[in-house]
């Protein structure tokens, strides 16, 4: 059978072929606590451990007691409204129903965004590391995701003059996040106000993955880049603050010239989003979730605020706190040079899976891991004793 050359752009995910790895060796008797074993600690996997908030279970159990018809391409009125409303609540910001789509999780609204605005022989600038998947949507759509190296210094993200450098004619646009998976740091707003400044007087588009962004610990860095004009696309999710991983939910927040167009592909692609998941969202914005989640929030700041000091007390330096998101991105050479066989070292030796740095990029990829702390502080104290047990 013949393959199409677009999957010869598109690297494995290589964070899930070490969870597979992980899985078989969680089924083994070496994690198994009754042959001596001890159970796996996987702080691989960007899932927080909370899960949906109580309200939006109920509602999706009486979503499915009743009819569950299509909805709109775009969503239900209801929800679009409600996250509307949210905007204006949490950011203070006037974001019009009408220019939210709501999409079967970010992914497919990154894949939306990305065949209707890029296309072959267009470049799309991005920071590296980046999330892998964030890149291979650009590639799906024939266009080319060009990394440019960042470092500690930049927060590991791009800033305006390296944009600037850069840009060529080729140039369609940037795809940024903010916060960043796997850095869990932002970018400072008047950073990203200057290049989206730039990208909007060459005639680009910005699109910024904010899909943590109700996830910051910093008043300095939690604002929307939707402050910045309404020529920005914004990417969303309902699966990391609203704990909804699986429900497969998410939405896009488009210039209003963009609305038609995403429309016409997601009446193609995907009819509409899953009903149940949208009347299930809709209780996400009762008081008493919002609520819960922001309870949720201070809790993964208590567990980043241990475990960064930890890891670098482990000589895993952790170089940018992370300022939002749940994730801490490490420095390991100081005990291993190849992050990828580091990792399964640690899986085998310590029972803890981690993730390395062989998705994110490819400046130096080997040097880096990254370990989500969306697992239970006990989790994260275990790990802690564990990993100090090896590297000792």
């Amino acid at each position: 059978m013949k393959l199409a050359g677009r999957l010869d752009r598109i690297e494995p995910f290589y964070v899930m072929e070490l969870g597979k790895a992980a899985a078989q060796l969680a089924a083994s008797p070496a994690c198994d606590p009754a042959q001596g074993g001890r159970r796996m600690i996987r702080l691989n996997i960007g899932e927080p451990d909370f899960g949906a908030a109580p309200a939006v279970r109920e509602a999706a159990a009486r979503a499915v007691a009743g009819n569950l018809p299509y909805t709109d391409a775009l969503g239900l009125p209801a929800l679009r409204a409600a996250i509307s409303n949210w905007y204006e609540q949490r950011f203070n910001l006037q974001v019009a129903p009408e220019r939210i789509a709501i999409t079967a999780g970010a992914s497919a609204g990154l894949q939306l965004a990305c065949l209707a605005l890029f296309e072959r022989g267009d470049e799309v600038l991005m920071p590296d590391p980046c999330y892998p998947c964030n890149r291979h949507f650009v590639t799906a759509a024939d266009a080319t995701p060009r990394l440019l190296p960042t470092g500690a210094a930049e927060r590991f993200q791009l800033d305006g003059n390296q944009v600037r450098a850069a840009w060529t004619d080729a140039t369609r646009g940037v795809l940024l996040a903010s916060p960043s998976n796997p850095t869990g740091t932002s970018i400072a707003p008047e950073v990203l106000a200057d290049i989206a400044g730039f990208v909007r007087e060459r005639g680009g588009v910005t699109v910024v993955d904010e899909i943590y962004l109700p996830l910051s610990y910093d008043a300095r860095f939690g604002h929307s880049a939707l402050s910045l004009g309404d020529d920005i696309v914004s990417v969303n999710s309902f699966s990391k603050y609203f704990g909804m991983t699986g429900w497969r939910l998410g939405w896009l927040v488009l210039p209003p010239a963009l609305v038609p167009a995403i429309e016409r592909l997601a009446q193609n692609f995907y009819i509409c989003p899953s009903t149940i998941a949208q009347r299930a969202a809709l209780a996400a914005f009762e008081p008493a979730s919002i609520a819960e989640f922001e309870r949720r929030r201070a809790v993964l700041r208590e567990r980043r605020d241990f475990i960064v000091p930890a890891l670098n007390d482990l000589g895993l330096t952790v170089p940018v706190v992370p300022d939002g998101a749940f994730y801490a991105w490490m420095d390991v050479s100081r005990h291993h040079a190849d992050s990828w066989s580091f990792a399964h070292e640690l899986l085998e030796r310590a029972q803890v899976a981690l993730t390395p740095g062989r998705d994110f990029g490819v400046a130096d990829p080997q040097r880096w891991m990254r370990l989500s702390f969306a697992s239970s502080m006990d989790d994260l104290h275990e790990a802690v004793r564990r990993l100090r047990e090896v590297l000792a």
